[in-house]
């Protein structure tokens, strides 16, 4: 099998050809077809996360196989595999817990530490073969395409589980999309599609707001002038719910400046950053901040079942081959991306 791996922080994937690994117990192995590319695999490749105050977290390993957005093909089975056949095409949920901690019992496995997860520690998408430790992480995706099918895993999984922790919503409960990138614009079609939200969207890139008008969003505004957290405040009575897909120091502080009293900050992008409140302004505002990490295997299966029934509008996907996953990095870091890049084997 053909992998890109990574070497040292920063430094370009190196391709490795090793022995297609052969599935056992619950195993199935899956020929990849198509792969997206993630904001998290930039970290992962860089091997960092920003912290803020001068401060990082250290992520980055020699030999990491990333990629955790995978649709495939069953091409192999382990003896004990059950309720999937060679030739099944599945989109794999990345997000694999060790099945035995509390968390996993409680159906929670993206919280298990540290976990299986694909592409962030084992091997992922970035390879013509992965390992799935069992097929109840594989879900059907119906009739869209294949490398739409793949950023559900994350891109969509993210934002549907986000979205849902606004919780049931009231007529005039405004909710603020924070940055319309490949998760953000997912969050937007869910929004408008699955769920009768008509969100509010933010961002600094005007194409990009206007791409989300050209979805259907009816009010949107350019964060570049923080003034304007003040506008839409005053213009919905403030925000219930602020959905931030970006995770810097300005889109959180911009988003706790369009938040009404009683209203949630739930925080999903992993630009990085410090944050400092002073703390009686939280029982003051009785606010609350949230952080959400990806979804559980129940928000995959719901997020399935709504594409399966065609109730979730495609976003833009931009396809190159698999070889191309150090350019498709560049890029994405470089901000040149609309949409979601997809890796695609051939």
């Amino acid at each position: 099998m053909i992998s890109y791996q990574t070497t040292t922080p920063g430094a370009d994937l190196v391709e490795i050809e090793s022995d297609t690994p052969t599935p056992e117990g619950t195993e199935v192995l899956i020929k990849t077809v198509a792969c997206g590319v993630c904001h998290s695999d930039i970290h992962m490749h860089d091997g960092v996360f920003n912290l803020g105050n001068g401060k990082q977290l250290d992520v980055g390993r020699e030999g990491m196989v990333l990629g955790h957005e995978i649709f495939g093909e069953v091409v192999a089975l382990g003896p004990d595999a059950e309720n999937v056949q060679i030739g099944d095409r599945r989109v794999v949920y990345p997000w694999i817990g060790c099945g035995e901690c509390a968390a996993c019992k409680r159906g929670e496995e993206q919280l298990c530490t540290p976990g299986r997860a694909l592409g962030i520690v084992v091997h992922g998408g970035f390879a013509d073969h992965v390992m799935i430790p069992h097929s109840r992480y594989l879900f059907d995706k119906g009739s869209v395409s294949d490398s739409l099918a793949a950023t559900y895993a994350c891109s969509g999984l993210t934002a549907y589980s986000a979205l849902k922790k606004a919780g049931d919503l009231q007529a005039d409960d405004a909710v603020v999309i924070i940055g319309a990138g490949g998760v953000g614009m997912m969050a937007i079609q869910i929004a408008l599609s699955a769920m009768n939200i008509d969100p509010i969207v933010v961002d600094i890139d005007d194409a990009k707001l206007q791409a989300a008008r050209d979805l259907g969003v009816t009010r949107t505004f350019n964060s570049t002038d923080p003034q304007t957290a003040k506008e839409l405040r005053k213009a919905t009575g403030g925000a219930y719910a602020v959905m931030d897909f970006v995770g810097a120091e300005a889109s959180v502080n911009y988003g706790l400046a369009c938040l009404r009293k009683g209203g949630m900050l739930v925080i999903v992008g992993l630009y990085g950053g410090a944050l400092n409140i002073p703390i009686p302004f939280l029982p003051m505002n009785a606010r609350i901040i949230q952080g959400s990490y990806v979804g559980t295997p129940q928000d995959m299966a719901e997020l399935m079942e709504l594409v399966r029934a065609g109730k979730i509008a495609p976003i833009e996907i931009h396809e190159r081959p698999l070889s191309e996953a150090n350019a498709a990095l560049a890029d994405l870091k470089a901000g040149k991306v609309q949409g979601r890049q997809v890796l695609v084997n051939t």
